[in-house]
């Protein structure tokens, strides 16, 4: 049984620490891109992902019961609600900003919206 609990620890521990290191790179990915959109992109990505590999672990060490159930649902409502902001927010820049052609390749189309 001691080795079903350092098996749990070791999977949660890896989870954790790669939803970390995502999560840094997150953070640095936003300083180092120029342009919004650019930003914006990466973020959305890197922080999704990062939410789901932390929240994960929690619920490996938890084991299943109702916490674990509300960060299930808190990582489904992210995964739903992350991508279509940024979505919104990346066509408000795109809408409103008068030099995004200069910054960044947009086609025609995706102005006009």
């Amino acid at each position: 049984m001691i080795i079903l609990q350092w098996i749990r620890f070791a999977i949660a521990a890896v989870l954790l620490l790669g939803g970390m290191l995502t999560l840094l790179a997150t953070v640095l990915g936003i300083f180092r891109f120029s342009h919004v959109l650019n930003r914006i992109h990466f973020a959305a990505k890197c922080d999704t992902f990062g939410v789901l590999l932390t929240l994960s672990s929690l619920i490996i060490m938890l084991g299943w019961d109702v916490a674990s159930l509300k960060l299930l649902l808190i990582i489904i409502f992210i995964w739903v609600t992350n991508p279509v902001a940024n979505h919104l927010i990346s066509q408000l820049e795109v809408s409103t900003n008068k030099n995004i052609t200069k910054e960044c390749e947009v086609t025609p189309n995706d102005a006009a919206d």
